[in-house]
């Protein structure tokens, strides 16, 4: 067929351009490429005649697939399933005997018994292909005690005689004895039946696939882990979506921010990956008995069903499977309940999960083949909850950068308990409204909108990512509020602009200057320079009555020790500290210089104690006495 472009109103209506329609095997192209020719068959005027005439050709289609359907006979070199009450058509089966008795094949050995591959109907009905890996899963329905049921295990299972047995934990009649009959049997009537055996596209994440959003639209579906079966089938409507708007709205009428903000954060989550952004945490954190396990409840029923163990998680698992859980969740929010309660492993890398949920991308792992694993990625929202601020948990100003703090005063909700069962009863549809309103939108102008706000909020004394994460936050509050909610309760742009945190507070080597100093008034008894005080010694404080200065002079082994304890960096803080005139440095630059203590010449670290740390960069020099350097032996 010629180039779409050059279709003339006479050719486009040729038979050629139908067949071509009809031998796509990939549907989603097929779609495409009939909606491309409608919209050209529109510019040359002859819309009408093009449907007129794909409507006889799908009629046409449909009639030759039927009447192969209704041709299929029994043949003396094929046999075809028979299994009874089964809702799918009967298929070529080749040299076995397929019906409600089991699968079995005849012995070669004149005299032998037959021989059996499985006791009871199974039949391979679906293949599907992953978007991600373009690795393959195919789908069983076998019959037990009357009942089908159905089953996607991955393609390398039902190929391999020693996979195969895992089937048995299903229920299915396989051992180490029959194994390799089933293997061979499936493959033939996969193989037998290749044209009618339908391939369905699918994905083992949720969130934006293409263009299609999962689990709404149908033409893909989710063939992820067994272990997460629980958390997708919680991804559902439940109840009333009247009585969940109607209880919301109450909620939003309230005014608290606490709601607003974690429900827009819910929301915000899918448009993270439109807008290109990383992920970010809304960390909800204040007394017991405030309402911040119903707040999380709130932003999950916008999507699953908030109900105890099913959508909403804890921390109290792994790094590795707080990833897999993300990368299955893909765009909507990870939600962890209760930051105090956590796992042993959790507790010791706490700063670096936070790093690791917000970079969106899990770590490169091998197989057993050699090769590298599909790298897991994600780009959501993660929503906690806890007692005291997650930043807390943290002491690196990169991670306190990814979390947005809400500090949860009391009594939220005026009935909680009444709040969380309308949650558990209705649930699920806000968020079927969400996408649908958000495909509605152009990504520019969702991007045009969250730059908006950007701006908005823009502080030069606010960390930026912080006020990117917000951003998103706010435009998601505003496409929710004029197109689900229609309340005009908006998020107020200065309360959200206060939730940011100041650069002072995260800058990491500000941090650790305020740590140091915080240590140096702890342990007061090791600067002292009284010989009859028996402890180990820090170092000295040089107070200068002249210049009302104070200089903590530190012993490098001591201050190396403070850096430890504090988990920054030695030679990040120097070189920043010098920079702000905080420590002095010697006639070669270096932030170390010599000084005799308890007749000992030694290396030290003069750090300026002040009260406020300058704005800006100065010469160090400038507040310290330039000494000269005594030369070691």
């Amino acid at each position: 067929m010629e180039m779409i472009s050059k279709l003339t109103k006479d050719s486009i209506l040729d038979e050629e351009v139908f067949d071509e329609i009809f031998k796509q095997e990939d549907e989603i192209y097929k779609a495409r490429l009939t909606l491309t020719l409608l919209d050209r068959a529109k510019e040359l005027g002859v819309k009408k005649k093009f449907e007129d005439l794909l409507k006889a050709y799908t009629k046409v289609q449909k009639q030759i697939i039927e009447q192969e359907k209704s041709n299929r006979t029994l043949s003396m070199l094929d046999q075809w399933t028979n299994f009874s009450d089964c809702e799918y058509d009967r298929m070529k089966c080749l040299n076995w005997v397929a019906d409600d008795d089991g699968i079995r094949i005849s012995n070669t050995n004149p005299g032998s018994p037959d021989i059996i591959a499985c006791y009871h109907p199974i039949l391979p009905i679906e293949r599907m292909k992953n978007l991600e890996t373009g690795e393959e899963q195919i789908k069983l329905i076998y019959k037990r005690n009357n009942k089908w049921s159905e089953v996607i295990v991955p393609k390398t299972m039902v190929a391999s005689s020693t996979k195969i047995v895992g089937l048995s934990a299903l229920g299915i009649s396989v051992t180490s004895e029959n194994a390799k009959f089933l293997v061979r049997y499936l493959s033939d009537v996969e193989n037998a039946n290749d044209d009618y055996i339908n391939i369905q596209y699918s994905s083992s994440k949720i969130g934006w696939i293409r263009d299609y959003f999962l689990p709404y639209d149908k033409d893909i579906v989710f063939d992820g882990d067994m272990r997460f079966r629980q958390l997708y089938e919680s991804i559902s409507v439940g109840g009333s979506r009247a009585e969940w708007y109607e209880h919301v709205k109450k909620v939003r009428a309230t005014g608290r921010i606490e709601p607003k903000i974690m429900l827009a954060a819910s929301f915000a989550s899918i448009l993270i990956k439109l807008v290109g952004a990383l992920p970010f945490f809304v960390d909800l954190w204040g007394e017991t008995e405030g309402g911040k396990t119903v707040t999380l409840m709130l932003g999950a029923s916008v999507w699953a069903n908030p109900g105890e163990s099913r959508y909403i998680g804890d921390f109290k698992t792994t790094d590795v499977a707080l990833e897999a859980k993300s990368d299955m969740l893909n765009n909507l929010p990870l939600i962890l309940d209760d930051t105090s309660k956590v796992s042993a492993k959790i507790r010791d890398n706490f700063e670096g999960i936070v790093y690791d949920l917000c970079s969106g991308k899990g770590k490169s792992r091998s197989n057993k083949e050699l090769g590298v694993n599909r790298e897991n990625r994600w780009q959501n929202c993660i929503l906690t909850n806890g007692e005291r601020p997650l930043a807390g948990y943290v002491s690196q100003g990169g991670a306190i950068n990814r979390i947005i703090e809400v500090e949860c005063s009391e009594k939220i909700f005026d009935d909680p308990q009444l709040t969380a069962d309308t949650l558990k009863k209705n649930y699920g549809y806000a968020g079927i409204d969400f996408v649908n309103a958000v495909k509605e939108m152009s990504i520019d102008d969702i991007k045009a909108l969250q730059k908006h706000y950007q701006e908005l909020i823009q502080d030069d004394d606010k960390m930026q990512k912080q006020s990117i994460s917000m951003s998103i936050i706010l435009a998601a509050d505003k496409i929710a509020t004029d197109q689900l909610f229609h309340d005009g309760q908006y998020i107020d742009i200065e309360t959200a602009k206060n939730l940011l945190t100041e650069k002072e507070m995260v800058s990491e080597n500000e941090r650790a200057y305020w740590f140091v100093l915080d240590k140096i008034a702890m342990n007061g008894i090791k600067f002292d320079d009284n010989p009859d005080i028996k402890t180990e010694r820090w170092g000295i404080i040089d107070n200068d009555p002249v210049e009302k200065t104070s200089t903590a002079i530190i012993y490098s082994a001591a201050f190396d020790d403070l850096c430890k304890i504090g988990r920054f960096s030695r030679k990040a803080f120097l070189s920043w500290a010098v920079k702000k005139g905080l420590v002095e440095t010697d006639s070669r630059g270096y932030p170390t210089k010599a000084k005799k203590l308890d007749g000992i010449v030694t290396k030290c670290v003069f750090l300026k104690i002040v009260d406020e740390i300058p704005k800006g960069f100065v010469n160090c020099n400038d507040y310290f006495e330039i000494t000269d350097d005594i030369v070691f032996d």
